[in-house]
């Protein structure tokens, strides 16, 4: 396709997606509902199609240089089409928050003022690799009555397409407003600048990927954007942490699901302790698999073959693999400044039996999730009670960690009156 068309095909995804907006604000949550688990049927009766679909684009995935942790992420079989239809399921079963009023009050003048929360309107979602996104972003924003043009990555466009068209042909005979669930069908990276400059029909991007993704949306975007940044997440072992639960919540964090953003990428060990715990914790994460990036400290006490010395580099990456940078850290000032400087604002742990310690590190901590004794992994919206998320945000202003039902809605100021003029 022409540069030419990709912008015509975007703009008209974009009119048809704020038509359908204003439809959305008219279903009730019962009709919502009832739309969802329709969605959730012709999940399942679609399996084969969608499986010979994701087939596809798993026989394209070692031209296209994808990683073992990235081919995972990208496979569908019966399990995961089962979950993913249970997770549209579940998106039914949770409260419906748009309508709900979050304040009221009366003024002086006798103003009667609400404060309701409504649909931000029409959301775009840039995302990667997974194609269970698709899925989980398109049902939570048209539960929260919101239009949603997705636009996934080269690596699943076969798989998308299958579950953008079995959320669409299953929704509508149940009465999914046309256009309220519309995928991008091609992956020309023309594609993401258009969406990202058509702010007169797009209310909110979100994009979920890479650095280099999320960098290039922000540069382009005309309309606010809530970015789901690098899951550089810590733990740290400071010097009273009990070392069974330290070990054990380590490697979880690291290997339980390595290719997530909520996955541990280093490891920071209170140097009072590190003669003891670092041996501990090297043999048993080698014993996992894991590649081990240390610091020199770290290098020296590990006592297993083939610890890597870490690089500046490894400090600020996020692996997504089998792959552990380690440091030894002076005390909890150290921990927390180096986290401070190289997280993403994403999820840390602090593991410790002292609580002024961990109030400290939960404190000064600049990050979406911080955590006290328990593993990374559970900076998850499902994980909260959330229910599906549509990912993690790292910025500061109106969404911050899981984005869930809340976090898709705006609000807004229903005054009344009696005649009243200032």
């Amino acid at each position: 396709m022409t540069s030419e068309e990709i912008g015509a095909a975007v703009l008209q995804m974009g009119k048809q997606a704020r038509a359908a907006s204003h439809a959305l604000t008219k279903l009730s949550t019962e009709k919502k509902n009832e739309i969802l688990l329709a969605m959730a049927d012709a999940v399942m009766a679609r399996e084969v199609d969608i499986i010979a679909a994701n087939e596809k684009d798993l026989a394209a995935a070692d031209e296209l240089g994808l990683t073992a942790a990235m081919k995972d992420r990208l496979r569908l079989d019966h399990d995961r089409l089962a979950a993913m239809a249970q997770g549209i399921r579940d998106v039914a079963l949770l409260h419906d928050p748009t309508g709900e009023v979050i304040r009221e009050w009366s003024r002086p003048n006798g103003l009667e003022i609400v404060k309701k929360r409504t649909p931000i309107g029409v959301i775009g979602i840039i995302f990667e690799s997974r194609p269970n996104v698709t899925a989980d972003a398109a049902v939570l924003c048209f539960k929260t009555g919101n239009a949603t043009i997705l636009r996934g990555g080269k690596e699943a466009i076969h798989s998308n397409r299958a579950i953008a068209a079995a959320l669409q042909e299953g929704g509508a005979p149940a009465g999914l407003p046309d256009h309220s669930i519309q995928l991008i069908p091609f992956t020309d990276r023309e594609s993401v600048r258009f969406l990202c400059e058509m702010g007169t029909y797009l209310d909110l991007i979100i994009p979920r990927g890479g650095a280099s993704l999320i960098e290039a949306v922000v540069s382009m975007a005309r309309m606010p954007v809530i970015k789901h940044y690098d899951g550089i997440c810590h733990v740290f072992i400071d010097k009273d942490a009990d070392f069974e639960m330290a070990e054990t919540i380590t490697v979880n964090s690291k290997t339980q699901k390595p290719s997530v953003c909520n996955a541990l990428e280093t490891l920071l060990i209170h140097r009072e302790i590190a003669a003891t715990f670092a041996p501990r914790i090297a043999a048993t994460l080698s014993t996992k698999g894991v590649e081990l990036r240390g610091d020199e400290t770290f290098c020296q006490l590990a006592g297993v073959e083939g610890v890597i010395p870490a690089t500046e580099e490894d400090w600020k990456t996020e692996y997504l693999d089998y792959i552990l940078s380690v440091k030894v850290v002076d005390d909890l000032d150290a921990a927390i400044a180096h986290i401070n400087h190289y997280g993403s604002h994403h999820t840390d742990s602090i593991v410790t039996k002292n609580a002024d310690a961990a109030a400290r590190f939960q404190l000064e901590i600049d990050s979406a999730c911080v955590f006290w004794n328990c593993s990374t992994r559970f900076a998850d919206g499902a994980e909260f009670g959330f229910g599906a998320e549509i990912g993690i945000s790292t910025d500061k202003l109106h969404a911050r960690g899981p984005m869930a039902l809340e976090e898709l809605c705006s609000y807004k100021y229903l005054v009344s009156g009696n005649g009243q003029v200032k």
